[in-house]
């Protein structure tokens, strides 16, 4: 399915942008006056090889789960039972995104890629599970290479199911304590950024614990080389990371955008970029995390955040608040008029 997915991802589509591009100049509007939202809709119009391009609803929110090895090197004060028990949280309903999603209208469907307690089935839980949490990255690779495409291909699975059920648009979401960490590695990898300037404080830290989890971060990456994206994924990165990767991998195959939430998918929408670098044209940046690694992320990737509120939380928060956003650009190509139906005069 890897193999598959990375051939069918194509250019944007030329036609589809260009007459895009004509229509924003037609609407009653001045050209240009919606900003970023005027270049958005003209890169779904050529993400979906039409214009006006679908409007992206329903949407549907996936919360990639997993727990992390290198929690054991003291990288976060909360303990590692707190992914099993949010994800128990997500399912029943009661996290921060699930509130978010409801105000949205988004379907919620939580993934569990790598949690290591075992989890009772429930409706709204898909179990996945690659291995029972990474092995701890600062001893050794956190995954083979054969558990990194085995969540890799459950996140694309995953997409596949969501839009073959009626989604327009597919949001990330993660749950993993610990899991900045790895986010940290992997951007710090694949952007060759120093490691202190991407690794934030996560959950909130003091400075003793973030130093130590700099020198985590920084002694991962020394001479590893970004040059098989897998094989980096697998050293250091985490199964929802690797699964998240797979997610925005098949969106781009599908044509759909994927709404990225922040840290740990934009370090995972850094692996999917190097195993097919056209995939970003599927990528949509819904918020600027305020962990520093998401800004040097996104400015590789070449993505502008469409929010900026200081979130920090993760589950897909940023994503869900986003969408509404992307819902209105995509919109205003379907339903604003221009001047020559209006009536309106323009010069």
């Amino acid at each position: 399915m890897l193999n598959e997915t990375i051939a069918a991802i194509r250019p944007l589509d030329d036609e589809a942008i260009a007459a895009a591009r004509a229509l924003q100049a037609r609407l009653t509007k001045p050209m240009g006056s919606l900003g970023a939202l005027e270049t958005l809709a003209v890169r779904l119009a050529g993400l979906s090889g039409a214009c006006p391009p679908p409007i992206p609803e329903p949407a549907a929110l996936a919360i990639f789960a997993g727990d992390h090895g290198v929690h054991d090197q003291g990288v976060t004060p909360w303990p590692q039972e707190v992914t099993a028990q949010m994800v128990a949280n997500f399912v029943a309903g009661g996290a921060v995104v699930n509130a978010f999603a409801r105000q949205a209208g988004v379907r919620v469907t939580v993934v569990d890629v790598g949690v290591k307690a075992v989890l009772d089935p429930a409706e709204g839980l898909l179990d996945r599970k690659v291995r029972a949490g990474t092995r701890d990255l600062s001893v050794e690779p956190a995954m083979t290479r054969d558990e990194a495409i085995q969540a890799i291909e459950a996140g694309m699975q995953v997409a596949e199911d969501l839009v073959a059920g009626g989604a327009r648009a597919l949001l990330t979401g993660d749950m993993g304590i610990a899991n900045t960490t790895p986010s940290a590695a992997l951007i710090a990898a694949f952007t060759h950024a120093d490691p202190a300037a991407v690794t934030g404080l996560g959950t909130g830290i003091d400075s003793e614990t973030h130093a130590r989890k700099v020198a985590v971060v920084t002694s991962a990456v020394v001479g590893l080389e970004a040059d098989d994206p897998i094989d980096v994924l697998a050293a250091v990165g985490g199964l929802e990371h690797a699964a998240l990767a797979g997610f925005i991998l098949r969106a781009a195959a599908l044509r759909v955008p994927v709404v990225l939430d922040g840290v740990i998918a934009a370090s995972a929408a850094l692996a999917a970029q190097a195993l097919a670098p056209l995939s970003s044209g599927a990528m949509v940046a819904g918020h600027r995390s305020a962990e520093p690694g998401a800004t040097v992320a996104l400015g590789y990737l070449e993505l502008e955040p469409l929010v900026d509120l200081g979130l920090r939380l993760g589950e897909g928060t940023g994503a869900v608040l986003a969408l509404p956003i992307v819902a209105s650009a995509v919109r205003v190509l379907h339903e604003v008029a221009t001047f020559d139906s209006a009536g309106v005069a323009h010069k």
